[in-house]
């Protein structure tokens, strides 16, 4: 039943967003009419920005797609940003077919610049294109950075910080030690 209401309120909601985008991003934007899409859901696009989304695409509440000026966005067929995603393109963000990301995963292409003239404050960044390959799973909580690839029919685990290069069929996971100390 939940699927049926999310299906009934979602399709409508894609299909405004998605022409709403078309509409206003014209030559810049493309993507699927046929889409879930929460209410919930941002795209943002500068001028002279470029999104392409994929066949399939599903975006739930709080999801947030930001493509800044000149930046370049594509994403796959069959992929789905979960609940309280952040996709923010400044550069250039390529997510291949069948990627699911878990909720609240972060995906950046730029770190702020701090050692410019006015620091963070002059916002100035320093960028690196991320990829991201074909049936790639991210787990929930995970911060992908610049410069980041990701092969095919990768796993990355929950709650990982990452950035590098991981070889097609890699699973990531970042262990942590815990130190309980007791007071007194």
């Amino acid at each position: 039943m939940n699927k049926l209401i999310r299906a009934v309120v979602c399709v409508p909601c894609g299909m405004i967003k998605m022409t709403w985008t078309k509409i206003f991003h014209f030559g810049s934007f493309s993507g699927p009419v046929m889409s879930l899409a929460s209410p919930y859901t941002e795209i943002t696009m500068d001028s002279g920005a470029k999104l392409r989304i994929g066949r399939n695409f599903k975006m739930r509440d709080g999801a947030k797609i930001r493509v800044r000026k000149g930046a370049i966005c594509v994403i796959g067929n069959n992929s789905s940003i979960n609940s309280n995603n952040m996709i923010v393109c400044h550069e250039k963000i390529e997510i291949g077919d069948d990627v699911q990301l878990s909720p609240n995963v972060q995906i950046y292409d730029h770190d702020h610049d701090f050692r410019t003239k006015g620091g963070v404050k002059a916002g100035k960044f320093k960028t690196a294109p991320v990829v991201i390959g074909n049936n790639v799973w991210i787990g929930a909580n995970t911060i992908i950075l610049r410069g980041t690839e990701i092969g095919d029919n990768s796993v990355i685990g929950a709650g990982c910080v990452v950035k590098g290069k991981y070889e097609a069929g890699s699973v990531v996971i970042q262990k942590r030690s815990e130190d309980v100390r007791k007071l007194i």
